[in-house]
């Protein structure tokens, strides 16, 4: 499991290589490690994505 800081350098890269489509793309890379059985990288995954989550913020209408 990656520690808090790599969650967190990896959601900020993934942010800006794809903007506020990031998110997504963390779920799809999480989905895509739990097909191939690996349980610990699609946890990062999904930890990566919360942390994108709190980096968009409240979303405003």
């Amino acid at each position: 499991m990656l520690d808090a800081m790599k969650v967190s350098e990896l959601a900020h890269a993934l942010y800006r290589a794809h903007g506020d489509t990031a998110e997504a793309e963390a779920a799809k890379r999480a989905r895509e490690s739990r097909e191939k059985g690996d349980g610990a990288d699609a946890e990062n995954w999904t930890r990566v994505r919360a942390a994108i989550h709190q980096l968009r913020g409240p979303r405003q209408k």
